[in-house]
């Protein structure tokens, strides 16, 4: 598919201004969306929107479909009238750099659960549970008998009886996620900014996916995963990556025409314009693990569904509006699909300097058009961040390493140093890729302070903020030269 020459930001809705404790779609996200506009930038990619679990990651989600009820505006659950004004004045103060999800989920649920009591079903609602009942009875009554057993697990639940009261709860919480999103989509349709959301390729175990539909999935006699995903060992670590999410049984997915994937792709449709698929080399060929090992070592790689699979996807939705995120080591069979259906690629500026052999690639002379080319992604360090790393910092590069890919930097940026993340963009937006992203961390000019995730860790990712006070008319008008200066 192609798309138009543009750029745009990566930013999380919970990384928004909000007082109360996590960004949400509320006034401070139609606020990022005016300056989108101000800075004359087309695009805004977010993170998986689902409702989080594990370590409160948005890649370890209690549903490939459902919405994060933490997104929930109590500001416009009073313009809707669930609440009133003094209802979501809140005495706790939280910080507002950083999003502590241990005190922010019970203040939500709790405004949340409020809010309920005042909700009386209307035709909308009627609307917006046929148009979603694939999947929503199984995720309300999932998380009821989750709330049922004590939050266990679900392989550990000893009881079956769901309160109907909490699953019309989750209904109603689902309804108005999507109500607000909505009403922020079509305020970033009317400002011309396309909304790029991201699909995990793989599903939490403790899901309503799993857990309804368990015959999809690599699972032994008790529910628990036999076989479990990740990467294998390679020059940035010598163990592998251990996801842990269960398999797909892709013999099985196929049996029903590739079904699942086709309503999970038609859901993400519907609520945005394009989508970022993750780790697409999985769809080709997938490493899997014992359920039991504790690294990744001990694997094999399995062959995946390759084109079949986004054959039966376009031939029941059309054209398909993705891109491939195939970064790592891609095979030629990976990219043979990658071209097959014409998804664009993705290349980091950060990977273009090191000693790494596919350094060369990532060189923006070597960009082909059809690329979304970023500074860094979510799983980076930020730009600034990253030059100002040490040895001693970063365990996966030598001192002498770090000094070479500084030197690298520096020749082929033709540059001093200084403002490193304004020479990313630019060098980035002067580049022959169509689309070119950057995190606001970026354009902010934030350390490591900033990152939002650190692969393979479970401390301290997720939960950066920015403050409205950031986003100054200096740095607005300044993003929008360099995207006018180079047609973008």
């Amino acid at each position: 598919m192609k798309f138009p020459r543009s750029s745009g930001i990566l930013l999380h809705p919970t990384s928004l201004p909000s007082p109360y404790g996590i960004g949400d779609l509320g006034p401070q996200a139609y606020a990022f969306v005016d300056f989108l506009t101000g800075a004359h930038q087309h695009i805004w990619q977010v993170l998986p929107l689902g409702p989080t679990g594990y370590g409160d990651s948005p890649y370890q989600s209690f549903s490939a479909f459902a919405g994060n009820p933490m997104l929930i505006s109590p500001e416009k659950l009073v313009k809707h009238g669930y609440l009133k004004p003094s209802e979501i004045r809140i005495a706790e103060s939280f910080p507002d750099d950083t999003v502590d999800f241990g005190r922010v989920i019970p203040l939500k649920q709790n405004l949340l659960r409020k809010a309920f009591e005042r909700f009386k079903p209307a035709d909308d609602f009627a609307s917006f549970r046929e148009l979603n009942q694939y999947w929503l009875e199984d995720y309300v009554r999932f998380l009821a008998l989750k709330k049922a057993n004590g939050g266990k697990a679900w392989p550990e639940w000893t009881t079956s009886i769901a309160d109907p009261e909490e699953m019309s709860i989750q209904r109603f919480w689902q309804y108005e996620f999507f109500r607000q999103w909505d009403e922020l989509k079509r305020y970033c349709e009317m400002r011309r900014i396309r909304v790029m959301g991201d699909m995990p390729i793989y599903v939490a175990h403790d899901s309503a996916d799993v857990w309804s539909h368990p015959e999809m999935f690599d699972l032994d006699a008790k529910g628990r995963a036999a076989m479990v995903s990740g990467v294998p060992p390679d020059y940035f670590s010598a163990t592998g990556q251990l996801w842990g999410n269960p398999v797909y049984r892709w013999d099985h997915i196929a049996d029903s025409g590739y079904a699942w994937w086709i309503e999970r792709f038609r859901a993400v449709f519907q609520t945005m314009d394009m989508v970022r698929l993750d780790h697409f080399r999985g769809f080709e060929a997938y490493w899997q693990v014992p359920g039991t090992e504790i690294t990744a070592i001990n694997g094999e790689w399995i062959k995946g569904p390759g084109a079949r699979l986004f054959e039966a996807v376009r031939s029941a939705l059309g054209e398909l509006p993705i891109v491939a995120e195939n970064l790592g080591v891609i095979t030629p069979e990976v990219e043979a699909i990658r071209h097959q259906f014409g998804f664009p690629g993705m290349s980091v500026l950060q990977f273009a300097f090191g000693t790494d052999p596919q350094a060369p690639s990532f060189r923006p002379h070597n960009y082909p058009r059809e690329v979304v080319a970023y500074t860094g992604t979510h799983d980076n360090d930020t730009t600034v961040g990253w030059w100002n790393s040490t040895a001693a910092a970063d365990s996966t590069r030598s001192a002498a390493d770090i000094s070479h890919e500084r030197e690298i930097a520096l020749a082929y940026l033709n540059a001093d140093g200084s403002e490193i993340n304004w020479t990313f963009i630019r060098t980035l937006f002067a580049s022959v890729a169509d689309t070119a992203i950057v995190p606001l961390q970026d354009v902010l000019g934030l350390g490591n302070e900033a990152r939002m995730n650190l692969p393979g860790s479970t401390k301290h990712n997720w939960a950066w903020r920015f403050r409205a006070a950031d986003l100054t008319p200096t740095i607005r008008d300044r993003l929008k030269q360099l995207t006018t200066l180079f047609d973008r």
